[in-house]
């Protein structure tokens, strides 16, 4: 099973909310899920961002892999830096 750590939406119309997810690469986007990591909230000036970094190592370590967008949300929280996926 192949898992992807990406962001699944919540909240109302125009008002975004996501949390960060670890899921099998075939699920839907909104749907099953295997583990919450965090939140990310773009609505806030500057965006909100809240993670377990120890369980984001530790999924990376496992070899999930991000999405682009939450390859970014890492790469400015300092996570990736620390782990082997970032050489």
């Amino acid at each position: 099973m192949a898992t992807k750590i990406r962001l699944q939406r919540h909240g109302a119309k125009k008002r975004p909310f996501y949390q960060v997810v670890i899921a099998d690469e075939r699920a839907r986007r909104d749907g099953r899920f295997i583990e919450n990591l965090g939140y990310y909230d773009p609505t806030k000036n500057p965006a909100v961002i809240k993670l377990n970094v120890e369980k984001v190592v530790s999924w990376l370590d496992k070899g999930a892999q991000p999405t682009d967008t939450v390859n970014q949300i890492l790469k400015k929280e300092g996570i990736l830096k620390t782990t082997t996926q970032a050489a």
